[in-house]
Order: structure tokens, then C-alpha cells, then sequence
């Protein structure tokens, strides 16, 4: 809050400004799938985490403008400075994921779409581009693998986020006998509700599993809910941690700033799509191209870029997909599946 302008009026500062616009955009619990028919998806923000993302970025982008543009004061006139900063922090070797996310988060500040001529186009997110989980990190030097133990062989066999893995609570896992018992109550009602229809698809896609414990994911990426099964070896470790935890209580009061959540999530998918993947060759081949004969397989995906020729089931990366709680199957390939 600051009185520096000639009419001595309150106004608030560039930091109270965005902060305004950003929360103005909550729209937690809404449908998006209903805003982007209506048209107003593009004024909203439909999830905590995403919010919290787009402030954390926008206001590096503050910081930016205060240091090398100090004359702005308002969002308007630092604007036209958006893609000045995106291209300085591209400059910085930050990864296309960071430089993208940021550029997600200014064009949702200033309402600027993917489409619009002036939108910064950020790196391209290839495969081959990621630094994390691949190899040892200087940050790994300060990681026990000894000492945290427990927590890796959780992520394991659980595929959560580390957001997720924060907010996990003892009263989240659920076997597969209580979710039957859910869907059954759910089925038996003669009119469902659009909340019910949505429920019970989460709790159908467990059917997909061949486990009895799974753990309830209340606000997942985008705000999204699943269930999703417990494998691997360490299964009855896992449960056992979280049937130790009072129910209101998180089963990880603290996750070390160096594990390497997402390796061990893309292991967990990795263990996923092995244990229900068919050998490409007995995938039946179901269509034709009329114009050269030439037969195809439809439920196989084949990889492009640095894996490219690279032949997947897409039925066993649909299921992958389900655990993991993403909706497309080309996400698990390019960012998941490692070492088949």
C-alpha cells in the first residue's frame, strides 16, 4: 500500500494487484469441463494447487519488474514486459517445464491464450530434455537412501505426487471389498446426481486392478479425484503405516526436499504397465488403410521422439494412466514408462 501518486490516493501495489486478480479466478470445486462450454474457463482457476503454482510464479515475475522495470506500477503497464522475462528466464537454462508453467501462469494473470499472436511460445517439453531422475543430482549427496527407506518404498507402491503424498491422512485407505460396497449403494439409487455419476466412474476404474488396498486421492492434480491401488512387494508395509495413522492425521509429517518423488512414481506406473501389458505381437491387427492394404494395430501406441519406434499396449498405458490420475495415454509414454 503506497501514497505515491500525484493525488495522493490510495492505490495498492503491483504485489496486492495480481494477488487480487488471482484469487478473484477461484473457482475450486466448479466444473471446468462446464466452463470451457460456456466459454469461461479462461477467467477461472478450478484448483488449490494450480492457484498456488500461479501465484508462486507471478510473483517471480514481480520481482522481475520491481528490479529491472521499477517504473511500472500497475499490471497493465508491466504487461508488455511478459515475454521479456520468459525469454530471460529460457536464458537461464530453467527446464521447458518451469519456462512453460510460467508462461500458463502470466497468460491466465493477463488473460493472454495459447493462441494469441504475441503468446511466448516456451521450449518444447521433450523426453530426452529431462535432467531430474535420471542419474545421480547434486542434491542426491544430501539424500539417505538408508534413512528414508519407508518413504521410498511407499512412493513406490503408491505412484503418489508429492503434493499428494503430503496431504495423505490414515483414514484414505479403503480395500476393495468397501469400494464394491460403494458402488453397489451408488447403482442402487434410481436418479444419480452428476456428482454421483462421477463418483462412481472413480470407483469403477479400480475394477481395472487386481489388488485389495487402495488409497483415496481426495485432491489430486487439477483437483481431480481417484483411487488408486497399492502394489509391489512392499504392500503390506505400506498398509500397515497407514492403518497406524489416526485417521485425521498425515501419514508423512515430513518428506525430505531431495526424494525423488517423481523417479519413484514413474517406477510405480513402470511396474504397472508391465504387470498388465500383452507382447505387441499377439495384439490382433483390426484395421485396414483402404488405400494401401496395409493392416494396423489400434491398441498399440508407438512412441516418436528420442523413443521413437518404440511400441506400446495402449490398453495397459490406459490403466497406468487411471493409477496415476492423468487422462491421456501419450502423458504415462512421454513422461513415465522408463527402461522397456
Amino acid at each position: 500500500m503506497l501514497l505515491g501518486r500525484k493525488n495522493k490516493k490510495y492505490y495498492k501495489d503491483l504485489h496486492q494487484q495480481a494477488y487480487d486478480r488471482l484469487t478473484g479466478m477461484q473457482a475450486f470445486g466448479e466444473s471446468k469441463k462446464e466452463a470451457v462450454k460456456n466459454g469461461t474457463d479462461g477467467q477461472k482457476i478450478f484448483s488449490f494447487n494450480t492457484y498456488q503454482s500461479y501465484w508462486k510464479h507471478t510473483k517471480y515475475f514481480l520481482s522481475y519488474i520491481k528490479e529491472k522495470h521499477p517504473e511500472c506500477t500497475t499490471l497493465k503497464s508491466a504487461k508488455k514486459y511478459v515475454n521479456e522475462w520468459l525469454q530471460a528466464r529460457a536464458d537461464q537454462g530453467l527446464s521447458a517445464w518451469t519456462v512453460q508453467l510460467e508462461a500458463k501462469a502470466l497468460g491466465k494473470l493477463y488473460g493472454i491464450n495459447p493462441e494469441d499472436e504475441n503468446y511466448f511460445n516456451p521450449p518444447k517439453r521433450n523426453r530426452e530434455d529431462i535432467k531430474r531422475s535420471r542419474g545421480d543430482r547434486v542434491r542426491d549427496k544430501h539424500f539417505s537412501v538408508t534413512n528414508n527407506d519407508e518413504l521410498i518404498k511407499f512412493c513406490k507402491g503408491t505412484g503418489l505426487r508429492r503434493s499428494e503424498l503430503g496431504m495423505l491422512k490414515g483414514g484414505d485407505l479403503v480395500t476393495k471389498e468397501e469400494i464394491e460396497r460403494e458402488i453397489a449403494a451408488i447403482e442402487s439409487v434410481p436418479v444419480r446426481t452428476p456428482a454421483e455419476e462421477k463418483r462412481l466412474g472413480v470407483l469403477q476404474d479400480t475394477r481395472l486392478f487386481d489388488c485389495r488396498y487402495y488409497i483415496r486421492v481426495r485432491n489430486g492434480k487439477g483437483g481431480r479425484e481417484r483411487v488408486s491401488p497399492i502394489v509391489g512387494k512392499n504392500a503390506a508395509q505400506i498398509v500397515e503405516r497407514i492403518r497406524n495413522t489416526p485417521n485425521d492425521e498425515k501419514v508423512w509429517q515430513h518428506i525430505h526436499q531431495s526424494a525423488d518423488i517423481h523417479g519413484y512414481r514413474a517406477e510405480y506406473a513402470t511396474d504397472i504397465y508391465r504387470a498388465h501389458a500383452r507382447p505387441i505381437e499377439e495384439i490382433p491387427y483390426d484395421r485396414v488403410n483402404k488405400g494401401t492394404g496395409r493392416k494396423f494395430q489400434s491398441d498399440v501406441y508407438t512412441c516418436r521422439k528420442d523413443e521413437s519406434g518404440k511400441k506400446l499396449d495402449k490398453k495397459a498405458m490406459l490403466i497406468c494412466s487411471k493409477a496415476l490420475g492423468h487422462n491421456r495415454i501419450e502423458v504415462v509414454a512421454n513422461n513415465y514408462i522408463r527402461g522397456l
